[in-house]
């Protein structure tokens, strides 16, 4: 009993430490780093208010939960594209006395620092302590947990998805079930764990109590849709309303193509149609040169020194191609890391990572397509696997995290899109 008690003392330690420093660099960059910097000619200048945390998204979000939700495609007002249950909570909080954006800081903030824990908790059960103190570290200092911390869903959908994914491992049913329908209500990407859930309840025989406790995942999903019957006459309003940032569903071809022609030879080469600034590709050719060299010579080399080689590279490739490569990086690799550890990982963090990558390719559009991977718990456990077992490639992935969080953050500060 003591030995349980300290396990779960130590995770909640570790995932505090994790969650408070990487904020803490979040801080530094908004209040400290952003104010001294000119303002972009498309940006606003950074403020030292809690309207710092408020943009893009964040507007909704606000209407939503001071005015309610609205919906028209004749008249463009999407709203119910955003699932209610983060403007509900922070409406309660606001319930206290609090404007919408301390109110809505506080949900994200706080229910990200639950998710931490138990994420540990989770991981450290089944893969031990190395592995869950790296996984916890993935999530807490990846790029995108900027949106743990502003004022998106990000952090609620991470706590109950996580709570749901863990309850079903341990099959525990009603849990499952509740936090499943939370997670449901908060996000569109909870929509992937209900073929996930169903898939491993065949796969694993595990009866008709475990089909009953997937199938009522869903009951976030069917409220809400409900809702839009009842209140605009079509349940699928929130589906329609994509329509505002994707026309249509399915495999956007084209919007991947854009982003492989902007990391290959460059956005403004690709505007333009032909190659009128031939640096850009030069560069990317040279990078990758150096790589194949890197990997030829790998035993010569040895094992640390081609390691430094390639985060250089990988540094050098981001400062090059920017956003486009972050957004491929993590669906791609994502998707090559599950595939990779799916025989050590659980059935359903491999089959709920595939769900949600592939509702990502369904989707019909290529927006914010790292931040939507990153709800994806099971991407951030396929990684902190992999630095488990080569905890090298984690010391020199982490910095270069952080790096990219600082860069974030600023950007978010200035009213910059970051997605």
């Amino acid at each position: 009993m003591f030995k349980h008690r300290d396990v779960w003392v130590n995770g909640l330690f570790f995932a505090l430490a994790m969650w408070l420093c990487s904020r803490l660099i979040i801080a530094a960059a908004m209040f400290l780093i952003t104010p001294l910097l000119p303002t972009p000619s498309n940006g606003v200048p950074a403020t030292l208010s809690w309207d710092t945390f408020f943009a893009w998204d964040s507007l909704l979000y606000k209407k939503i939960a001071t005015s309610g939700y609205d919906y028209s495609l004749e008249r463009k007002e999407y709203l119910v594209a955003f699932f209610p249950l983060f403007p509900l909570l922070s409406r309660a909080v606001m319930s206290i006395g609090l404007p919408f954006e301390v109110a809505g800081t506080l949900v994200n903030n706080l229910a990200f620092l639950a998710a931490l824990i138990v994420l540990y908790a989770w991981i450290n059960e089944r893969h031990g302590m190395i592995t869950a103190r790296w996984v916890t570290a993935v999530l807490a200092w990846f790029p995108q947990s900027l949106f743990g911390t502003v004022i998106y869903s990000e952090g609620v959908y991470l706590l109950f998805s996580t709570a749901a994914l863990r309850a079903f491992d341990h099959k525990q049913n009603g849990w499952t079930a509740l936090w499943g329908a939370m997670a449901t209500a908060t996000r569109p990407t909870g929509i992937a764990m209900i073929p996930a859930f169903l898939l491993v309840s065949w796969k694993e025989r595990r009866g008709i109590k475990a089909y009953l406790a997937s199938l009522a995942t869903a009951g976030g999903l069917f409220l809400y849709s409900l809702y839009c019957k009842i209140q605009f006459g079509d349940a699928l309003a929130f589906i329609n309303a994509q329509k505002a940032w994707r026309p249509s569903l399915g495999f956007d071809w084209q919007g991947w193509w854009k982003m492989l022609m902007q990391i290959t030879i460059g956005a403004a080469n690709w505007k333009y149609g032909w190659i009128k600034d031939p640096l850009h590709p030069v560069l990317f050719g040279i990078i990758l040169s150096c790589g194949y060299i890197l990997w030829r010579c790998h035993q010569r080399l040895g094992t640390v020194a081609v390691g430094y080689g390639f985060a250089s590279l990988i540094l050098l490739l981001w400062l090059l191609a920017g956003d486009p490569l972050i957004n491929t990086v993590t669906v791609f690799g994502g998707a090559y890391l599950l595939w990779h550890f799916r025989t050590q990982l659980t059935s359903i963090t491999v089959i709920y990572g595939f769900c949600g990558l592939a509702l990502i390719f369904a989707s019909g559009g290529t927006w914010s397509l790292s931040r939507i991977a990153y709800g994806i718990v099971s991407l951030s456990v396929a990684l902190g696997m992999l630095f488990s077992r080569h905890p090298r490639w984690g010391y020199l992935t982490l910095p270069f995290f952080a790096i990219l969080l600082a860069s974030f953050t600023i950007r978010f500060s200035q009213k910059l899109w970051v997605g």
